[in-house]
């Protein structure tokens, strides 16, 4: 009888040392994880602010669940002293966090852009679109990392990333016009760099080669602008697709698109804005993430056909 009662006596402890430690209400706190921050950095951020007893154990949980992938960004309303079980569990579901850290890559549609932020909970995806299609917003919808919170209206995330539009670029076009062009023929062209370019230093250069061909009065024959009628971006066009009749593929209609088919970075816009001093009219991707520019059109076809060499000779 003794024994049992010893034995229930240890329970009991072991119960309420488990339950002060997994329910204990500290003291309400909100932390933030910034963009990137890998386990480590949440767990230092997590110990330092008091919400964690431990950041070893806390590495511990991460590693031996392999959630260190799924820690998002933003911020988060934890209180002191809680466990590292229920601290790891909260940074890994998107229930729990106040405001997130929501990164807008350079070169996405507006379509993709309603379906990460759908996915984030900032709000609803079909209503965003709907609102940037009405107010034509594609182009304008600049790349970056916001700090957005969840549930927001559409028309708020929409006033929000054209904000920051004006903030970064109305500078840059303040400065003037290269001959033949405005803020908006600017925005097309850089929309179109934004997806060839591969290498920063290739921007302006890129850029020179529409502008040459605008000038020259040539077909642009740009393939983003033949994915972007197709409404998707696939990797491999057929002769078929660049046939595909759209006022947005430029294999089939002179000059520019109506509007540009993406939302450049800065880098782009900059790119068009300040070209560089190129007379070529063609280039091709050589495969190893640069191009290869010409002003001559038979010269043009012989650096295609030495790319097509190469890249079956690596194949073999």
């Amino acid at each position: 009888m003794k024994r049992v009662k010893t034995v229930a006596a240890i329970v009991t402890v072991t119960l309420l040392v488990l339950s002060l430690y997994f329910f204990w209400p500290g003291r309400p706190l909100k932390i933030s994880i910034p963009e990137g921050a890998g386990a480590g950095s949440a767990a230092s951020e997590l110990k330092r602010k008091g919400v964690i007893l431990s950041a070893t154990w806390f590495k511990i949980l991460v590693k031996v669940t392999g959630t260190g992938k799924r820690i998002m960004p933003g911020d988060y309303d934890l209180r002191k002293y809680m466990s590292s079980e229920e601290a790891l569990w909260r940074l890994t579901h998107n229930t729990y966090v106040s405001d997130v850290w929501v990164v807008i890559p350079e070169g996405w549609r507006m379509e993709q852009i309603a379906e990460r932020l759908e996915a984030n909970g900032i709000t609803d995806g079909a209503e965003f679109l709907q609102l940037a299609r009405t107010r034509k917003m594609e182009g304008y919808l600049f790349p970056s990392t916001y700090h957005l919170k969840k549930n927001m209206p559409p028309q708020e995330v929409v006033n929000l990333l054209k904000f920051e539009f004006d903030r970064q670029i109305l500078p840059l076009f303040s400065k003037g016009f290269p001959e033949g062009l405005d803020a908006r023929k600017v925005l097309i062209v850089a929309s179109i760099v934004e997806r060839e370019a591969m290498a920063d230093s290739e921007r302006p250069l890129i850029a020179a080669v529409y502008l040459n061909r605008l000038r020259r009065k040539m077909p642009l024959e740009a393939d983003p602008t033949t994915q972007y009628a197709l409404g998707y971006w696939k990797k491999v066009l057929t002769y078929k697709d660049l046939k595909f009749k759209s006022p947005y593929n430029t294999y089939v209609v002179g000059g520019l698109p109506p509007g540009p088919i993406c939302n450049p970075g800065y880098s782009s816009i900059a790119a068009v804005m300040a070209p560089a001093n190129l007379d070529a009219l063609y280039f091709v991707a050589d495969r190893k993430g640069k191009h290869i520019f010409n002003s001559n059109f038979e010269d043009h076809k012989k650096a295609k056909r030495r790319v097509e060499l190469a890249a079956k000779a690596e194949e073999q």
